[in-house]
């Protein structure tokens, strides 16, 4: 069916980018066992990843003006150019995570 292999290379681009962000969140990050990785598909060919984090982590990931997010998402880009996918990225604490689930569940 020609639905599954869209599903196929998408799953193929969630993974790469899951570990990518995985890795790097160890790297930067002091505590790695609270954070969540939430993988969401938009739509056809869209993703959106949030790395919910401790407040402390959030500072750090997002480093001194910004260096590390913007460097992560330079390589999200990149992936995301290469298979042609739309990906996001969003970093919050686990408090801003909880305040948008209560205000739209969809979230």
């Amino acid at each position: 069916a020609p639905g599954s292999r869209h599903h196929c290379a998408m799953q193929v681009v969630t993974d790469q980018i899951r570990n990518f962000l995985q890795y790097v969140a160890v790297q930067f990050i002091e505590f790695p066992s609270e954070a969540q990785l939430k993988v969401t598909e938009l739509g056809p060919k869209r993703l959106r990843f949030k790395l919910v984090l401790r407040q402390s982590d959030v500072a750090l990931l997002i480093g001194r003006n910004g260096f590390s997010a913007s460097s992560i998402r330079g390589v999200l880009k990149s992936i995301s150019e290469r298979e042609d996918v739309n990906v996001s990225l969003q970093i919050h604490s686990h408090e801003e995570e909880a305040e948008m689930m209560a205000r739209d569940p969809r979230h």
